[in-house]
């Protein structure tokens, strides 16, 4: 069934809007406006391939240049062969030529590129968007791969945290369990380790008020990262309520394994407080 997605931002957020195009493993352009600003998400099988806006201010050549890739007289070097070129070369071909870069230094740049302008967008709070199906970067752009869960978790962490979180979770008395991902769709999850240990105390029966009183990271800090994995469809609100004591945190932590059994089969976890969880779906059965 074709995806029939548009409207306005103030009534579906753009986390939302990501999440519906992952979930049906779409691929096709997002255009999303605001005032005089457009840009466009590419999606292929509900991952982000690329993004692009005439007024984008994450510049490629910068990009280069601040992480160290090219120096400063090699950039201005490049972007005067560019404006000399007769055909107008993309910079990133003049840098591979002239042996300044290679091909995963570019992919590199165009990732943290197409990020710095996806993360930009979850603060637009108005403007009107519109999915078309099957439409896509032409073949001279470099596309890369990311997760759109990715993009959310790490976009609300550069907003106002504590007030986004008030708005979405609004109940405390509310009870969340891990979310079924769609059959045949991976997922790669990075969260930090604030983050995992907060997942570790969802269970489907504990209300959002037990779980910010059982954290030992805070209410407000612990609510934060609910919202964060909330509204990345990481965690989704149960239909269970069963009352009653559910052990020490150690207790929980420990179940944390059972939890993820019918939900994903994790790869080893890097212990360092920064943790990627690189995880395949198994294919889960949804009974209503």
């Amino acid at each position: 069934m074709e995806l029939d997605l548009q409207g306005s931002i103030e009534r579906f957020t753009l986390p939302e809007i990501l999440q519906l195009i992952a979930a049906g493993r779409k691929s096709g352009t997002l255009g999303i406006q605001k005032d005089d600003s457009i840009v466009m998400v590419y999606f292929s099988s509900g991952e982000i391939i690329y993004s692009y806006g005439p007024r984008q201010t994450y510049h490629l050549g910068q990009l280069l240049k601040d992480s160290e890739a090219i120096t400063a007289d090699q950039l201005d070097e490049a972007v005067q062969l560019q404006a000399n070129e007769q055909n107008s070369k993309r910079l990133g071909e003049i840098l591979i030529e002239r042996k300044y870069i290679d091909r995963a230094d570019l992919q590199s740049a165009v990732r943290k590129q197409v990020e710095q302008l996806l993360y930009s967008l979850l603060s637009w709070d108005s403007g009107t968007f519109k999915f078309y199906e099957n439409q896509f970067p032409t073949e001279e752009e470099i596309t890369v791969r990311i997760s759109v869960e990715n993009v959310i978790l790490e976009g609300l962490r550069r907003l106002d945290e504590l007030n986004m979180a008030r708005e979405t979770l609004t109940d405390l008395g509310v009870t969340f369990t891990l979310a079924s991902a769609q059959a045949g769709r991976g997922r790669d999850v990075k969260m930090d380790a604030d983050e995992w240990n907060v997942m570790a105390l969802i269970d489907g029966r504990k209300t959002l008020r037990q779980i910010c009183s059982t954290s030992p990271l805070g209410k407000d800090k612990t609510m934060t990262i609910m919202a964060k994995l909330k509204l990345a469809g990481l965690i989704t609100k149960s239909d269970k309520t069963v009352s009653g004591d559910y052990g020490d945190l150690e207790t929980m932590t420990n179940r944390l394994a059972g939890l993820f059994e019918n939900y994903l089969n994790a790869r080893p976890v890097n212990t360092q407080k920064d943790r990627k969880i690189s995880t395949s779906v198994v294919e889960t059965t949804v009974e209503n």
